[in-house]
């Protein structure tokens, strides 16, 4: 008796409709779209901060963006200004 209820239960949970395939074109049509206009923004801010560093104007620290599903993407990290580099300590005396 067990093992067919077992049997029920996998069969039941087994029986779930699949998206179609419109479903799923429109779900991989918006993602792209939204990554296409990510890129679009990224494309558009690195313009406008190569702009803004030809005029002689100071950076802006960069913002994480958040993708959809939650992601934060990547960013390389920047060199330190010269004025910023950390230096040596002074040598031990041996104490």
């Amino acid at each position: 008796m067990r093992r067919a209820a077992i049997l029920l239960m996998l069969l039941v949970a087994g029986c779930k409709d699949e998206p179609d395939f419109e479903a799923r074109y429109d779900k991989a049509a918006e993602e792209i779209e939204a990554r296409a206009k990510a890129m679009d923004a990224d494309i558009a801010e690195s313009e406008s901060e190569a702009a803004a560093a030809a005029a002689g104007e100071p950076r802006s620290a960069p913002t994480p963006k958040i993708e959809p599903g939650g992601k934060i993407p990547r960013v390389s990290p920047e060199p330190l200004p010269e004025t910023l580099n950390p230096t040596n300590p002074p040598p031990s005396s041996g104490e």
